[in-house]
């Protein structure tokens, strides 16, 4: 079989003369499904696609110029955000990630670029080290983005190839990068644009590679080459992209602050795929429905979570998941609607000859091994450290339970019914209290809304829970809510 194939330079002529033709990934979809690939592949130049959701691995380098006296900054910050000083005089590095000093959870390094594309006036508040030739000590000052020599989007980890479904089994509320997972399978969250997602429509790489001109933020930026974490084995390819923010927009780059875990950006890429061959043109076809994933329970906190099941980016985009015959309600963490605008206005930038395809310097690796973390100290788990739990029943008397306290020489009774599963808990003290106050009956002195762990869970994470909620021990529960133990503060000292 002849394969029909094309070079970039007659695709850039075409541009040139505007008479390329160009399609987004979803239309592409419709065309070979009613012409075939080979046909597709003689009609089509370029496919565009686009991604729009959050992306942690993002920053920018700004260049300040220098002040009068000079100055050499050992510590800086913009808006309060602490950024990284460890470059020149007056560069810096902020990451989107970085939480304001004074705002935590509530502002950080990706407000301050959304902010700082969008012309606001930035805080500008530096420290130095004073030497002979940077003698100025301290600076406090505002700059907008047209005072910068230099602002550099760049960003080591964006536009992944796909990304997993998070779900939580567990009975708590979880607030993660995936944002807020409610209890007991409540929701579930995903991320990317599927059919639409850069690497998805050219996951060998043939087209992407270091050079590659792309859509970065509403204005042009360029493929570094693979980003950190590049898992192309398992396609959770990943890129390193740059660009220039005095082009970009606002609508493109969106800070983003999640409750009670943290900042980031949301980021806008969009790249085009030249149809080179009748290969490209079935990759850059692929449905929802052949975007596979796996909706993963983010309850159990260890770099490897379990897998409930195989899910796919139509059942995904649908907005209901079914975990163990329950129907559940599923978002995306990432904008549909704004992946959809990057593909049709860098469809756009193509079709009036504002933008050229290069070919790239270099391809990307596919057979990257991704390797985890190299621990050289063993982690602590709560199965390793928890003991056996003292318990009552929720319809003994108080003296019982006193009298258990003082036999066993410990400060809490863990509270069940017959059948071990958890209903309360009490300490020394709320005895203590009930004698003081005359009560006899168990109810009115169990704490009933307990904080609880489980065996796989890491002991610092146990230690966090325990700080945080001003408590001393934590009863161990199993799937199934029943008491397999405890452990308290001194097991954790």
């Amino acid at each position: 079989m002849i394969i029909t194939t094309k070079t970039y330079q007659e695709i850039n002529r075409k541009i040139k003369s505007k008479d390329a033709i160009v399609v987004t990934a979803e239309e592409m979809i419709k065309i070979v499904e009613e012409n075939g690939s080979k046909v597709a592949a003689e009609e089509i130049d370029v496919v565009t696609t686009g991604t729009f959701g959050p992306m942690c691995s993002s920053g920018a380098f700004l260049n300040f110029g220098h002040s009068d006296p000079p100055i050499k900054f050992e510590h800086l910050w913009l808006n309060e955000v602490h950024a990284y000083h460890g470059n020149a005089a007056v560069d810096c590095y902020i990451g989107v990630t970085r939480m304001a000093d004074k705002r935590p959870f509530e502002y950080g390094g990706g407000n301050v670029i959304e902010e700082l594309v969008a012309g606001k006036p930035i805080r500008l508040r530096g420290i130095s080290n004073t030497t002979d030739c940077y003698p100025l000590g301290e600076i406090d000052t505002y700059f907008t983005i047209d005072d910068l020599n230099q602002s550099i989007l760049c960003n080591p980890r964006n536009a992944y190839q796909r990304y997993v479904c998070a779900v939580n089994s567990t009975d708590r509320t979880l607030y993660t990068y995936m944002g807020k997972l409610l209890p007991n399978f409540g929701n579930a969250h995903y991320a990317g644009s599927g059919c639409l997602n850069p690497l998805t429509n050219d996951p060998d790489y043939e087209t992407i590679g270091i050079g590659t001109r792309i859509f970065l933020g509403g204005g042009i930026g360029y493929v570094m080459g693979e980003g950190t974490q590049h898992n192309p084995k398992n396609r959770f390819g990943t890129l390193f992209l740059k660009g220039d923010l005095k082009q970009m927009r606002s609508e493109y780059l969106k800070g983003v602050n999640y409750e009670q875990y943290g900042t980031s950006m949301f980021c806008g890429v969009g790249i085009p795929i030249p149809i080179l061959n009748e290969g490209l043109a079935k990759k850059t076809a692929i449905k929802d429905k052949d975007i596979i994933t796996d909706i993963v329970d983010y309850g159990t906190p260890r770099r490897d979570r379990p897998t409930i099941r195989k899910t796919n980016y139509e059942e995904l985009k649908s907005g209901l998941i079914e975990i163990n015959g329950k129907k559940i309600k599923c978002s995306s963490l990432s904008s549909l609607y704004h992946a959809r605008q990057i593909a049709k206005e860098l469809k756009e930038w193509i079709e009036d000859g504002k933008f050229f395809l290069n070919p790239p310097a270099e391809t990307l690796p596919i057979e990257t091994d991704f390797k985890p973390m190299k621990q050289v100290s063993e982690l602590k788990f709560v199965k390793d450290l928890k003991r056996g739990a003292v318990i009552c029943y929720e319809d003994c008397d108080i003296d019982i339970v006193a009298e258990k306290i003082v036999q066993k020489n410990t400060n809490h009774i863990v509270i069940t019914d017959r059948d071990q599963y958890l209903k309360g808990i009490v300490t020394s003290f709320d005895v203590t209290k009930a004698v003081a106050k005359k009560k006899t009956i168990l109810k009115d002195i169990i704490t009933k809304r307990v904080i609880t762990t489980t065996d796989n869970e890491p002991a610092d994470v146990a230690a966090r829970k325990m700080r945080k909620h001003e408590i001393s021990a934590l009863p161990v529960i199993d799937d199934k809510n029943k008491v397999v133990g405890i452990i308290t503060s001194e097991e954790l000292m």
